[in-house]
C-alpha cells in the first residue's frame, strides 16, 4: 500500500465519504515497525496484535468469528447479546457459547475441535441492556460461558424503548451507565477483564461532552481494563465521517490508560493510520470485515514488512464453502441460507466480475443454489480452482489457518 495518504475503500456496506488523512510517513513503515501493547497480550492472553473483530449486530455469530479467526484475527466480539434474552436461556445460550459452538460444529471432542480450528477463544461476550441487576445476571451467565472478556456496550444506537435506555443513549444518563458498570464490575472475578465499548457522545453538545468524560473516568476507576470509542455521535450513526481527531486528543490527555479505537476501517492500512494518527492501543475492524476476513491476514502481513496480498478466487472459494457450512450447522439450512445474502454481496466485492455475482448471491435460497453458484464463479473450468471441486457437497469446515 504505497504512499501516505490512506483512502477508504469502496464498499457497499459503506463509507458514506471519500476520508483523506495525511500520514506522517508510510503506513508500510508504521506497520512494520508499530509495537504492540504487551500489557494487552498480558490481560488477554492470544491477543497479540494491534486489531480486532469488533462486535456487529446481525454478523459477528461465531461462524464470522472463526472464519476471522482462520485469517489472523487474534481476538473477537460477540454481537451484543441482550440481558433478559440471556436470562430467559434465549440465544445468547444457544448459538453463541463459544465451546458449545466447538462441539456442535465439529465432532463432540472439545480437544479435539480446538486442534480442527473450532477454538472460539480469546473472546469477549458484550451484553447490553438497560437495569444493574438484570446487567448483572446477565453477566453471570456470560460468566458461566467461559467468555474471556466480559465487554459492555454503550455504543449500539438502538432505538429507545419507552423510557429506557440502551446501548448509545446512556450517554444521555451518566449516573444510570455508572451504575450498570458498578454492577457488573462486582459481579466478575478480577482475574477476567471487563471493558466498555462507547461512542464519543450522544451529539457534540458540551453537555453530552461532559458525560462522556464522567462515563469514560468512572470505567478505569471501576477497573475496567479498557475503553473501545467509536469516533462518530450516536445521533450520527454511520453516516460521515469519524472524528480521529477526538480519539487523539482523548489519548493525549490520558496517558497510561489502554483506550481502543474505532470507526472508518475499511483496509488494513487504515489499522496502523488510525494507530499512527490517535495513538490508540488497539483497533476494532467491525464494517471493514464483513465479507473480509483478509483484512486481518493482510495486516499481518503488513507488520512483517510484507506487502497485503488479495485473496485467490481459490482462497474466496474455500471462505464461502467454510463459513456457510458452520452457518448451516449453527442455524440450520433455511436460516444460514437467508442469512449468507448479506455475506455473499459483501464476498462478491472480491470476485473480477463482483456485480454479477453479487445478483446471484442476492437469489439465494438453499444449499444447492448457493453451490450452483459457488462453481459457476468460483470453481468449474477456472483453472485457479479446479484443484478445489472435491467436497463441495459436504461444504467441508475446515481450512489452514491464516492461509
Amino acid at each position: 500500500m504505497p504512499g501516505n495518504i490512506i483512502t477508504p475503500m469502496s464498499v457497499q456496506m459503506l463509507p458514506t465519504c471519500d476520508v483523506k488523512r495525511d500520514l506522517p510517513r508510510p503506513v508500510g513503515e508504521i506497520a512494520r515497525t508499530f509495537t504492540h501493547d504487551e500489557r494487552i497480550e498480558t490481560l488477554v492472553p492470544g491477543f497479540d496484535a494491534p486489531f480486532f473483530q469488533a462486535g456487529l449486530a446481525g454478523y459477528s455469530d461465531a461462524p464470522m468469528r472463526l472464519i476471522a479467526r482462520r485469517h489472523g484475527c487474534p481476538f473477537t466480539v460477540t454481537e451484543a447479546l441482550l440481558d433478559r434474552i440471556l436470562i430467559s436461556g434465549g440465544k445468547g445460550r444457544t448459538r453463541e457459547d463459544p465451546d458449545l459452538l466447538a462441539e456442535e460444529c465439529g465432532t463432540g471432542d472439545l480437544d479435539e475441535n480446538q486442534a480442527a480450528d473450532h477454538n472460539d477463544h480469546p473472546i469477549a461476550g458484550q451484553i447490553m441492556g438497560t437495569f444493574p441487576d438484570e446487567m448483572a445476571a446477565g453477566t453471570r451467565i456470560l460468566l458461566s460461558m467461559n467468555y474471556d472478556v466480559i465487554d459492555v456496550n454503550f455504543a449500539c444506537p438502538v432505538k429507545k424503548i419507552k423510557k429506557r435506555n440502551r446501548g448509545g443513549h446512556f450517554l444521555t444518563a451518566p449516573d444510570e451507565a455508572i451504575a450498570v458498570l458498578t454492577a457488573i464490575r462486582d459481579v466478575v472475578p478480577e482475574r477476567i477483564p471487563v471493558t466498555v465499548k462507547i461512542r464519543r457522545g450522544w451529539d457534540d453538545s458540551p453537555e453530552m461532552a461532559t458525560n462522556f468524560e464522567r462515563i469514560f473516568n468512572a470505567a478505569y476507576d471501576l477497573g475496567y481494563a479498557w475503553v473501545t470509542v467509536h469516533c462518530r455521535s450516536v445521533e450520527q450513526r454511520y453516516l460521515g465521517p469519524g472524528k480521529w481527531e477526538f480519539l487523539a486528543d482523548l489519548v493525549k490527555r490520558h496517558p497510561g490508560k489502554l483506550i481502543f479505537g474505532s470507526g472508518d476501517i475499511w483496509q488494513a492500512g487504515d489499522i496502523f493510520a488510525m494507530l499512527e494518527l490517535t495513538g490508540v492501543n488497539a483497533v476494532a475492524v467491525a464494517r471493514g470485515c464483513i465479507g473480509n476476513p483478509w483484512i486481518f491476514r493482510q495486516a499481518r502481513q503488513m507488520m512483517q514488512g510484507d506487502l497485503p496480498t488479495a485473496p485467490t478466487l481459490a482462497e474466496q472459494r474455500r471462505v464461502l464453502l467454510d463459513h456457510f457450512a458452520l452457518a448451516v450447522r449453527l442455524h440450520g439450512e433455511k436460516s444460514a441460507s437467508r442469512m449468507m445474502r448479506k455475506f455473499g454481496i459483501k464476498f462478491a466485492a472480491h470476485h473480477p466480475e463482483g456485480d454479477a455475482v453479487k445478483v446471484e448471491f442476492i437469489k439465494c435460497k438453499s444449499v444447492a443454489e448457493w453451490k450452483a453458484v459457488i462453481e459457476k464463479h468460483y470453481g468449474g473450468r477456472n483453472p485457479a480452482v479446479a484443484g478445489l471441486r472435491q467436497g463441495i457437497e459436504e461444504f467441508p469446515t475446515t481450512s489452514s489457518p491464516n492461509p
